[in-house]
């Protein structure tokens, strides 16, 4: 797993948001946050400095320090939202996606409107918190890792 800068964040690899408006995302994230073993995620929109959003699941999400969006939100933490449309809490977007046992994410034009992306955007996969991953799409992290000399696999 790649350190692009020195003391700085892990990074996983690159996630491309196919035609189709899947992403796969990456195997060792996969892996490391056990993500889909509920079979759902949730997404929580980015910083404005990195954009994309955030990947975490009920078990990771409830017992954290920012658990409390569920417990505030019980039609979220049921899932009882549409899939997919987001819900404002505290400056940050929510919502809740399948996830297939591989790690795939399906994605419908207006979610990826809400989160300024498109097909063929490639994020890239940051390792975060112990609460999630982050699927950066711009800022200084994303340019240090498009310039970054060694190889960063791409799923």
């Amino acid at each position: 797993m790649p350190q692009i800068t020195k003391g700085g964040k892990f990074v996983f690899g690159w996630s491309k948001i196919n035609n189709d408006l899947t992403m796969q995302l990456f195997k060792m994230a996969i892996d490391e946050y056990d993500i889909t073993s509920e079979g759902k995620v949730y997404l929580i929109s980015g910083s404005k400095k990195t954009g994309g959003f955030c990947v975490s699941k009920k078990g990771l999400l409830a017992n954290s320090k920012i658990g409390n969006v569920l417990t505030d939100l019980p039609l979220l933490i049921d899932y009882q939202t549409d899939e997919g449309k987001f819900v404002n809490y505290k400056g940050r977007l929510y919502c809740w996606l399948s996830v297939s046992k591989t790690g795939v994410l399906q994605f419908s034009d207006a979610l990826l409107n809400t989160l300024s992306l498109k097909a063929n955007d490639k994020l890239l996969s940051i390792r975060g918190s112990d609460i999630a991953f982050v699927m950066g799409a711009k800022g200084p992290l994303i340019e240090r890792a498009n310039s970054f000399e060694e190889n960063i696999d791409v799923y």
